[in-house]
């Protein structure tokens, strides 16, 4: 570690850009020094964000204007499509980057640019970028990466209730099913009549059935796992609540396994994965604004279904707290510094 890291975020007006903002001016080895928002340049960011008074002392600037070159580490918190137009100036002037969105996710340009409705603007990088979920064995790569992808919410959920029985070999790859529920701050800051409060609340539903732009890198980092394509039906739900996945995950067994023992040991040195007691039921509200991933893992009737319920905070585990995590361990500070905070309850 070489002191505390000069931050830069890009997009600080976002749900995820928020938390970022929260989480790092209370961390101890980071100082904000450029805040960016096109559509909010001049304005106090404490002006945005009450809650940040006396915390963060800046102003937002547009990216051009924010000296982002002369920062450590620079966050993108930024829609998709969007970060893969200034990563590479950045990356030139050795910057390291961190980006929340899903432009460096997935390995092939084409197959991106079909889930996302545009020719990719930085294809030579793609190979560069290192995936940024640390309990899929990557923390070694994460350290060294001047270019890390987060992933995406779902696919964190989905992938880490996956993980111990796809490297078990006791189940189904062809025949996984990932059935999720986010709540709308999912879908960030975006004015859509489905989100507003009247039509989102006591009301639920699903979405993207026919696909969902997650399911690629969902499909892509378990075949990794499992070293060969996997057959995945994944449906997301959206539940009038702000925050939160629930991701409840079925797979068919073909061979006996002690399912509580292998998610144990799985997971037995992960600082941010919790499995539960034989059981357990783990509840939204009990990751609220933490960078912990609750699970349990049940046989129904001591059948051979294995039914997984993975729970996670979209923005700070699915997001922002994820960007932190990989940020630690690529300046070298402990893993879990700035993010140990428990949830609150109610």
């Amino acid at each position: 570690m070489t002191g505390r890291q000069k931050i830069g975020l890009v997009g600080g007006t976002g749900y995820a850009g928020a938390e970022l903002l929260r989480l790092l001016s209370a961390h101890p080895e980071a100082e904000i020094a450029a805040v960016t928002s096109r559509s909010a340049a001049g304005t106090p960011v404490a002006d945005a964000y009450p809650q940040l008074r006396g915390v963060v002392d800046l102003a937002f600037s547009t990216p051009d204007e924010g000296g982002l070159e002369s920062c450590d580490v620079v966050f993108f918190a930024t829609p998709h499509a969007a970060a893969m137009h200034d990563v590479p100036r950045l990356l030139d002037a050795g910057v390291r980057v961190i980006d929340l969105s899903a432009d460096f996710r997935l390995r092939d340009a084409e197959l991106w640019a079909q889930w996302y409705n545009t020719e990719h603007a930085a294809p030579e990088l793609i190979e560069r970028a290192v995936y940024g979920l640390p309990e899929l064995g990557r923390r070694e790569a994460i350290a060294a990466a001047d270019l890390v992808a987060c992933p995406g919410c779902y696919p964190t959920a989905i992938l880490l209730g996956f993980k111990p029985l796809v490297d078990a070999g006791v189940v189904d790859l062809d025949r996984l099913i990932a059935d999720a529920k986010t709540g709308v701050s999912g879908a960030g800051m975006k004015l859509a009549p489905g989100f507003l409060f009247a039509e989102a609340t006591d009301s639920f539903k699903a979405y993207g059935v026919a696909g969902h732009r997650h399911l690629p890198e969902i499909r892509q980092f378990l075949g990794e796992l499992a070293r060969r394509e996997v057959g995945l039906t994944f449906v997301p739900h959206l539940v009038p609540m702000v925050r939160g996945i629930h991701a409840t995950l079925y797979a068919s067994l073909t061979e006996n396994a002690d399912l509580q023992q292998l998610y144990e040991q799985a997971y037995a040195d992960e600082p941010f994965v919790d499995v539960l007691a034989a059981g357990g039921t783990p509840e939204t509200r009990h990751v609220r604004a933490t960078n912990m991933c609750r699970l349990a893992v049940h046989r129904p009737q001591a059948g051979d279904q294995a039914v997984v319920l993975s729970t996670i905070d979209n923005l700070v585990k699915g997001a922002a707290g994820q960007a932190v995590q990989c940020f630690n361990l690529m300046i070298g500070a402990p893993e879990t510094c700035g993010l140990t905070a428990t949830a609150p309850v109610p």
